[in-house]
């Protein structure tokens, strides 16, 4: 746990300790109007059961245990008469409650002692990851073929890679004791003997406690030089003329990812102090979180943020957790999130009535630290496998058709009450059938998979890519204007067709064709799809290869 985070963790249990005494006032100042007569008295029994309701869920949170305990029996034993509407509070009761309330005083009175929190592991998010062109992995490719080295590292580079070439061992080797790369593509032979290659991927490795992944990128076919390779350090063995596709697929199973996306998780609560001390204990595992505390914000909320899971109090003034779950679940793209209750309430019978209405789990407050970490992790990932599997081509892992139609529905909202700019993008591969046609399906698929490989890198962790069906792709561009959607689309018309793809012997190159349309306030989703498609029958009937 960060420095900062446990700072902020300990002044909020400070700032907590502090207004005990006021948050105690109004308790009993509502308990004294219970005395009244008529609605003012029925108005304040529904308050106080809120309130101690709340410190129930928060007292323990923020290290008071003892407050979570006293608020508790306190609510249980009034929500008997003033939720059930049950005989007079006898003498008995009255005394119980005044007890109580003085037991609250005395814990609020005592100095503050003792840490917040303790220190919670950090949580590794699965999923794709999200590369950035300013952090590119390095690559060093050892070749003595001075052209063929070139045109090898021109491709990798396509693919976000951050290449630099040799034709020198000695070059190789002084340059690692400078800085490491985080893969080698070495050939076998060079001047110094046929299997050259694997004898200096020894030298190197000698001694690292981790090893650097090796591919061999070489001319030799037969067992003896596969032997050689595997006994130096080999990670991967392609015969040239490589096919690059499949050299990016294996860097890709080597190299660590560079970034994992975080779970987002939506915490909607009206106590703001849990709520936030909630959100930086999800913090702190590596989470990223959104707080509400206005139910009625919830959904402008949910568009905004896109949460992989809802973490929500049950009760909440003007609409509690049950409605706002039925409300949440009307909306088609928000069905499957995980909704998980975490509230003080005990009652089973009323945490099921909660999630029959749209809940998928409840938690109890006050929950330890660990558990709520490990509860919404496990729920997040599961969210995440699942919607993937939902949303995502199985040919080339970008959004399917309908996802990427919803994202843009999305993008086009939150531009017109942002006043943002949007682009929208539609890719489409030239003479794709002649491809198909001349080399097979399966050569085929490998070129898709390259160009959705290539959007991935080039694109912004903000943009949304997707198939729109065959060999058409769609991109939304949020804060994006025309000129700057060209910029970016022309420069990955130009990498694509640089890419070198190979069938048996063959090698060819393929272009792609760009229609690009900016989003105007109050036009239609139907209207800009429209536009994109112009555009890009536009670039088609216009020569090909260009960006309209």
């Amino acid at each position: 746990m960060s420095e900062d985070l446990q700072q902020k963790l300990a002044l909020m249990r400070a700032q907590y300790h502090q207004q005990l005494p006021q948050r105690l006032a109004d308790v009993e100042a509502h308990w004294r109007q219970l005395s009244k007569n008529g609605k003012q008295a029925a108005e304040a029994g529904q308050q106080l059961l809120r309130l101690l309701h709340n410190l129930a869920g928060s007292g323990a949170s923020f290290g008071f245990p003892q407050i979570t305990e006293i608020a508790r029996g306190l609510e249980n034993a009034l929500g008997d008469h003033l939720r059930d509407k049950k005989p007079k509070l006898t003498a008995d009761d009255v005394a119980m409650v005044e007890q109580a309330l003085r037991q609250l005083h005395e814990v609020a009175r005592k100095p503050l002692m003792g840490a917040a929190t303790r220190k919670v592991p950090a949580v590794q998010a699965s999923g794709s990851h999200v590369r950035d062109p300013a952090t590119r992995r390095l690559i060093y490719l050892a070749d003595d073929d001075v052209e063929l080295g070139k045109a090898l590292a021109l491709q990798i580079h396509q693919f976000g890679f951050d290449v630099r070439g040799f034709t020198r061992l000695q070059d190789l080797l002084r340059a690692i004791k400078g800085k490491s790369p985080t893969a080698i593509i070495m050939d076998m032979e060079f001047p110094e003997g046929k299997y050259a290659g694997p004898e200096a991927i020894q030298a190197i490795q000698a001694g690292r406690s981790q090893p650097l992944p090796v591919i061999y990128v070489t001319s030799y076919d037969e067992f003896e030089a596969r032997l050689k390779a595997v006994r130096a350090s080999c990670d991967g063995y392609f015969v040239k003329p490589v096919d690059v596709g499949d050299l990016i697929d294996r860097l890709d199973i080597l190299l660590p990812q560079q970034e994992v996306e975080p779970y987002r998780i939506m915490i909607v609560d009206d106590s703001v102090a849990l709520a936030e001390f909630n959100a930086l204990t999800l913090q702190q595992a590596g989470m990223e979180t959104r707080v509400v505390t206005d139910s009625a914000q919830a959904l402008q909320q949910l568009d905004d943020f896109s949460p992989e899971l809802i973490l929500m109090d049950m009760y909440m003034p003007g609409c509690n957790g049950g409605e706002l779950a039925q409300i949440i679940r009307q909306q088609p793209a928000f069905v499957s999130i995980p909704i998980v209750f975490l509230s003080a309430e005990r009652d089973v019978t009323k945490q099921l009535a909660a999630m029959r209405r749209g809940g998928d789990d409840f938690l109890i407050k006050p929950i330890d630290p660990e558990h709520l970490v490990a509860s919404v992790s496990i729920r997040s990932e599961r969210y995440r496998a699942l919607r993937s599997l939902m949303i995502r081509d199985g040919l080339t892992g970008l959004l399917n058709h309908s996802r990427i139609e919803e994202e843009l529905q999305i993008e086009m909202s939150r531009a017109e009450r942002e006043g943002t700019p949007l682009a929208f993008v539609m890719v489409d591969l030239d003479h794709f059938k002649s491809v198909n046609d001349t080399y097979g399906h399966q050569v085929g698929d490998r070129v898709l998979r390259s160009l959705a490989r290539l959007l991935k890198e080039r694109m912004r962790r903000t943009d949304r890519i997707g198939r729109y069906g065959g060999e058409e792709f769609a991109i939304v561009l949020p804060n994006t204007d025309s000129a700057q959607a060209v910029d970016v689309m022309d420069k990955v018309r130009v990498a694509f067709s640089r890419i070198v793809h190979r069938a048996e012997q063959d090698e060819f190159n393929v272009t792609m064709s760009c229609g690009i349309a900016v989003y105007r306030p109050g036009e239609t989703h139907a209207g800009l799809s429209k536009v994109a498609d112009d555009a890009l029958y536009q670039a088609k009937h216009g020569g090909r290869n260009k960006v309209v």
